[in-house]
């Protein structure tokens, strides 16, 4: 699978999808859960399941970590590369955005998802940080 984002109105104005191996294995992995535990599933059951359908894809991970001193605490942090923010509630709002954008620049990750498991289907959103792209 080789995904390329446009830049512009140009084809020749493409550059690599960031980490497309890893989301992948992500999104798969988020897919995976979501089709096991349909879309009214607490965020704690959702991370639980995730966890254990991706242990074995073996993946360095880490769990709830605290973010700084700011008591805020992101759900998965994978190869540290991605910030991955679970959340099940009706609707996304830009709060969730805002926050996933806010990890990212504490973390210096370049690529946080962001996924709402009340969707019926599944819509993975890729959030870049922009402040951190330059060295990619």
């Amino acid at each position: 699978m080789n995904l390329q984002m446009t830049t512009g109105a140009k084809a020749k104005d493409t550059v690599p999808f960031l980490y497309e191996n890893l989301s992948y294995k992500i999104i798969r992995t988020l897919i995976e859960a979501h089709k096991e535990l349909g879309p009214y599933a607490r965020e704690k059951q959702v991370c639980d399941l995730f966890e254990k359908k991706f242990k074995p894809l073996e993946v360095p991970y880490k769990r709830e970590v605290r973010i700084g001193n700011s008591g805020n605490v992101l759900d998965f942090i994978i190869a540290d590369k991605v910030a991955l923010e679970v959340k099940a509630v009706a609707f996304l709002t830009s709060a969730h955005y805002d926050q996933v954008k806010r990890y990212l620049h504490q973390t210096q990750l370049k690529l946080g998802i962001l996924v709402n498991f009340r969707d019926k289907r599944l819509h993975p959103k890729r959030i870049l940080n922009s402040n951190n792209l330059k060295q990619v």
